[in-house]
């Protein structure tokens, strides 16, 4: 295997797996395409800081230069977040943005093959992609889906974008297997809010005990990720029928100028946000934060395990 010549550690995540502590894996879409500047740069360092202090190390991933970049500087984290240069880099575009040296911002698809690839197991994002309305006929599924499938890497999420279609994603979910367990709560969230029509498959109410499963699951080598589902706080979350009606809003509009692909998602949240008078912005930056508190936990209970 030929991968680490790719990997570039930052002296941070370097000096933490030669310690040996806990290191959580950060995508980088969310700086480049998630979120406008200079929200994207203050929510990267704010989130950083709350791994950091909950004892665990930040690693946020990108492709600069034809390198995976496993933990960034503050220079790059700017260059990401102000750059037209960057491309949205899933797992079909790594062979080619690092043989010809281009620079991209990793998905989930992507930075949980970064993760796995650097022997980081806990990632901490937003919410997941999966399978978008009317994939009966686009045939439009998220590749973060089939990467949960095979790569072995926990996903600390808000649950699946609301702009998806959640019940075909969860039905994806349990035909390749990946477990969905919900953070203290039984519902599935839905990203800008708490909760959906939608259970999760299991329950847990502590870092500690999802570290247990995580570590189960590894030991019985059963390839594949986790979905763990960690809910909006409430004083953040959206009302449920407001955020319904924007996205059905959204959805006609991206339908009407005939926007399809990987545009999709970032035109679907840029119209939300603008719908919502920026209050879907405010939601999402405070679900991030609130899903690093957590992902830093189980990564560091994981740890101790290991």
């Amino acid at each position: 295997m030929n991968f680490e010549k790719w990997l570039e550690y930052s002296e941070e995540v370097m000096q933490a797996k030669e310690s040996g502590k806990a290191i959580v894996a950060l995508e980088s879409t969310i700086i480049s395409h998630g979120m406008p500047y200079p929200q994207n740069v203050e929510t990267t360092k704010e989130v950083e800081e709350i791994i950091r202090s909950q004892g665990a190390v930040p690693a946020t991933i990108a492709i600069i230069n034809g390198k995976i970049k496993i933990g960034l500087t503050e220079d790059e984290i700017e260059f990401l977040a102000q750059s037209n240069e960057v491309e949205k880099a899933s797992r079909r575009d790594l062979p080619y943005l690092l043989a010809s040296k281009k620079h991209g911002a990793t998905t989930v698809a992507a930075t949980m093959i970064c993760a796995n690839l650097a022997g980081i197991d806990v990632f901490v994002t937003g919410g997941i992609g999966g399978v978008h309305r009317e994939a009966e006929t686009t045939m439009d599924i998220s590749a973060d889906l089939q990467e949960l499938a095979q790569t072995n890497v926990a996903v600390v999420c808000a649950g699946a974008k609301s702009i998806l279609d959640i019940g075909l994603t969860l039905e994806y979910l349990e035909t390749h297997g990946v477990p969905v367990v919900g953070f203290e709560t039984d519902t599935l969230p839905a990203f800008y809010t708490r909760t959906s029509p939608f259970s999760v498959n299991f329950k847990v109410d502590s870092t500690e005990e999802m570290a247990a499963m995580i570590a189960a699951k590894r030991d019985l080598q059963l390839d594949g990720g986790v979905v763990i589902a960690n809910p909006i706080p409430e004083e953040d979350a959206l009302e449920e029928s407001f955020i319904t009606s924007v996205i059905e809003a959204a959805l006609a509009e991206a339908k009407q100028q005939g926007i399809a692909g990987k545009a999709v998602t970032p035109f679907l949240l840029g119209k939300v946000k603008e719908l919502t008078d920026g209050k879907s912005l405010t939601a999402n930056i405070a679900l991030v934060k609130n899903n690093a508190k957590v992902g830093a936990g189980i990564a560091v209970q994981l740890n101790e395990i290991s």
